[in-house]
């Protein structure tokens, strides 16, 4: 039995905490100043904004507390992985608390379309302005390690997405100022939900297949079975697990079968070189049987 495996990577989004922690001050301190000019200017989109940017808040949040967890949590008794898996809680719960923004800004806007509301485009401008700053910076920040993790990921989704809102607030805004047409308020924030909805269902499909252990989209199961099976001295190869544990982190198992008269050494580290040099697969557990051994591919062994 080998384990070829090393957990330096597996939080690739702890290398990135400095980044996330600026990003979390600028959408809190900003979506504070936001909700406030929304209720007092009566603008919907604007109030989608900020109820985006408050889902920014909470789930930035809950990126932070899953990298530090995963960071200072050792594997240990029964959490033979630590809990690097809140990472990918967290971009999940993400995925649910913007598909409920993108929900609501619907309604709302549906609501608003049959009574508009009279708006001042005013301070609805200057604020969406500021807003759409604060997130290019943000936007700046993560993005290089939103390539990285699956939990940055989502951070990033939210940031760019707010973004977008913020323009749409922007045009909202001039169209009110300029043309007084008040359904433009609505209209953008229904803009801004639909914006949202789909972003957040891929990010929340990609956190499942990783919690039911799907393997990866990247890599081909068969394709890296056939690859084993024909490394020299082994004859089959079964039982092959491929799955997702974190970020940045794909994991293996499986059972090489190999003729009885051969060393099993030679085998396992061409095994081990194969999986992380042409599968980027740095943890791996092989079990090497002998062509004699009876009952493996039946039953767990």
């Amino acid at each position: 039995m080998s384990t070829g495996h090393t957990h330096a990577s597996v939080t690739a989004g702890r290398k990135y905490i400095g980044r996330l922690w600026v990003t979390f001050g600028l959408v809190v301190v900003f979506m504070i100043v936001e909700a406030i000019t929304a209720v007092v200017s009566g603008s919907l989109a604007l109030l989608s904004d900020a109820g985006h940017m408050a889902t920014d808040a909470v789930g930035l949040g809950m990126s932070l507390a899953a990298i530090i967890a995963a960071t200072r949590v050792e594997s240990s008794g029964n959490l033979t992985y630590g809990v690097y898996r809140l990472e990918i809680l967290a971009a999940l719960a993400n995925s649910v608390l913007l598909l409920g923004v993108g929900a609501y800004v619907l309604v709302e806007a549906a609501k608003r379309l049959e009574d508009p509301t009279k708006v001042m485009s005013g301070p609805m401008l200057i604020v969406a302005i500021l807003g759409l700053i604060v997130n290019i910076v943000s936007w700046l920040l993560l993005r290089k390690g939103a390539k990285e993790s699956l939990n940055l990921e989502g951070a990033f989704l939210e940031v760019m997405a707010d973004a977008i809102g913020s323009v749409g607030v922007i045009a909202a805004a001039l169209i009110l100022r300029y043309t007084g047409w008040l359904y433009a308020d609505p209209l953008f924030g229904a803009a801004i939900g639909l914006f949202i909805i789909p972003r957040a269902w891929r990010l929340g499909r990609k956190a499942i297949r990783v919690l039911i252990e799907a393997a990866p989209t990247e890599i081909s199961v068969n394709e890296m079975r056939e690859r084993l099976r024909i490394l020299p001295g082994v004859i089959d190869v079964h039982d092959l697990h491929v799955w997702t544990l974190t970020s940045d982190m794909n994991v293996a198992s499986a059972h090489l079968m190999i003729d009885q008269k051969l060393d099993s050494h030679p085998v396992l580290d061409q095994a081990r070189d194969l999986l992380k040099e042409e599968y980027g697969i740095t943890h791996a557990t092989l079990q090497v049987e002998p062509d004699t051994h009876e009952g493996c591919e039946d039953a767990p062994c």
